[in-house]
């Protein structure tokens, strides 16, 4: 009888509960929205009136990539749209690693010369070999006039284990080398080696996903051959991915120690520390940076520097410090936005001004160039910068970068006009290439790129076809100052050991003359 009763009364109890929730939901979004789950926006009713009214027929997704790009340019500097076609290539920037074949080449005369195999990688296990020829790439030949080398490495990399046929000349005979594709490392750690035997030497030119790593396999190593003291050199280096830089400083700081802090209008405070004991606490520590140290870069020299752990030398940094997040969109493309910013120990806030636009923005590096600021110390200089106080009682600034602890101008050396051009266009390299491969049983003979920068006495060879190679193009280099002779010589000897040791031996020996190197070694000495 009781269910009877329900199924009369069922019926009316559910009317009445819906009545309720319409009468609800129309006081509460203002009748017109009531069950409206998605207004569109201003911007999408916009879209959607041109598709249906426009005169020609259009692209839409590229006006709404322009849409996209012109809002994003409304907020800070470094907040970047990235479309599908460019993000693939964004990410891998700063992955550490893509798939494709291991070489590394270079295109002279209109023709693509495998210029490094990566050891025990597929090109190395298929048998390819520096001074190969590629020809053609599967059915596309490579042989075409100002090819871009982006379409090269198009057709080059691809997915892992799919298969990738090259016609190759070597040895002026054709060869047909079909090359499995691989994961292929791209390393952060540019150079890792022994200054003398107390001093150890890292490069690093980006933070990627695997730079850390990579940072500690080189520090191990350096310790194991008797490093005491380290130069760790982040010139060049416009940063990355922000945990790479705190792990690495965790390194060197011991104790609970704030290593850097972010905090933005929609993040509330997070603090980073050290955590764990640092695998050089004790050492002495030398930073070098230039104007082009940027993010996290900025972020290991700004807690280097706060706690007196290390000396900073060079000139001041970029001055970036602001953190992206990536917030992937439905259609592929992404959006690298600004999500907070990152404060040093003592508080110091890294980023310079922005206000008056992108273009100021970016423009003001070379404004230190022309102002002066990279050649005096005196004009080297935060303005209207925050002093913040160490606890050794040295005097620190935020507002603009990092300032060095010591200053080092910049290389002002120069040579004619005819000689940049050989550097720039390829041929100077291009000579080099064809000398490492006439002189490869030489090259070989050195066991490593420490016994070249002692051993290597072809200088006189190198340099006079170096002379009579520059003539075909009517370049006289017996004109040049014996200061640029100098600095010919030694790029040529060091381009020459980065065919056989890449930039190990390439910056073991510019290092050799680098002023700022010299300055580093006589402040570890003190």
């Amino acid at each position: 009888m009781g269910n009877k009763k329900l199924q009369v009364w069922l019926p009316l109890i559910f009317s009445v509960v819906m009545i309720i929730g319409m009468f609800l939901g129309y006081g509460l979004g203002g009748g017109k929205k009531f069950f409206k789950i998605d207004q569109k926006t201003s911007l999408q009713e916009a879209m959607d009136v041109i598709k249906r009214n426009y005169v020609d027929k259009i692209n839409t997704d590229s006006l709404q990539t322009g849409a996209i790009q012109e809002m994003m340019s409304k907020l800070d500097p470094h907040s970047v749209y990235y479309p599908p076609v460019e993000l693939k290539a964004a990410n891998e920037d700063l992955a550490g690693n893509f798939e494709g074949i291991g070489v590394e080449f270079n295109v002279f005369d209109d023709t693509v010369n495998i210029v490094y195999v990566i050891p025990n990688g597929p090109s190395d296990v298929a048998g390819l070999q520096i001074g190969d020829k590629i020809l053609k790439v599967n059915d596309s030949s490579v042989i075409v006039h100002n090819l871009a080398t982006d379409r090269i490495k198009e057709l080059i990399r691809g997915s892992g284990g799919s298969k990738v046929v090259l016609s190759i000349i070597r040895n002026n005979a054709s060869k047909t080398i079909t090359v499995t594709r691989g994961t292929i490392p791209v390393p952060s750690v540019d150079a890792a080696f022994m200054i003398d035997p107390s001093t150890g030497y890292i490069k690093l030119t980006k933070f990627t996903k695997t730079s850390y790593e990579e940072f500690m396999r080189a520090l191990e190593n350096l310790q194991q051959q008797g490093m005491t003291q380290l130069i760790y050199d982040l010139r060049g280096n416009g940063g990355g991915w922000m945990d790479e830089a705190i792990n690495m400083a965790d390194e060197f700081l011991d104790g609970d120690k704030l290593i850097v802090y972010t905090e933005g209008s929609n993040n509330p405070k997070h603090e980073y520390r050290s955590r764990r004991p640092g695998l050089f606490e004790k050492g002495k520590v030398v930073l070098l940076v230039d104007e082009y140290s940027a993010s996290a870069s900025e972020v290991l020299a700004g807690a280097v520097q706060d706690w007196d752990r290390g000396t900073i030398i060079g000139r001041r940094t970029f001055g970036k410090g602001l953190v992206q997040e990536q917030f992937e969109l439905e259609d592929g493309s992404a959006l690298r936005l600004t999500v907070a910013r990152y404060f040093t120990p003592l508080g110091r806030s890294i980023q310079r001004p922005y206000d008056k636009g992108r273009k100021e923005y970016m423009d003001e590096i070379w404004h230190r160039f022309s102002n002066g600021e990279t050649l005096y110390a005196d004009s080297n200089k935060i303005r209207n910068g925050t002093a913040f106080k160490t606890n050794k009682g040295k005097t620190v600034y935020g507002g603009g970068g990092i300032m060095p602890d010591i200053f080092v101008a910049v290389d002002t050396s120069t040579y004619p006009s005819q000689v940049n051009h050989m550097l720039l266009d390829g041929r100077f390299n291009n000579y080099v290439y064809q000398y490492y491969l006439q002189h490869k049983r030489q090259m070989d003979a050195y066991t490593s790129a420490t016994d070249y920068v002692k051993r290597f006495n072809q200088m006189e060879e190198i340099w006079n076809g170096f002379v009579n190679y520059a003539a075909k193009d009517t370049i006289d280099l017996r004109s040049v100052t014996a200061k640029q002779k100098e600095g010919l010589q030694r790029r040529l000897e060091a381009y020459l050991a980065r065919f056989k040791w890449r930039n190990t031996g390439f910056y073991q020996v510019l290092n050799s003359k680098d002023p700022v190197i010299v300055v580093a070694m006589a402040e570890l000495k003190k």
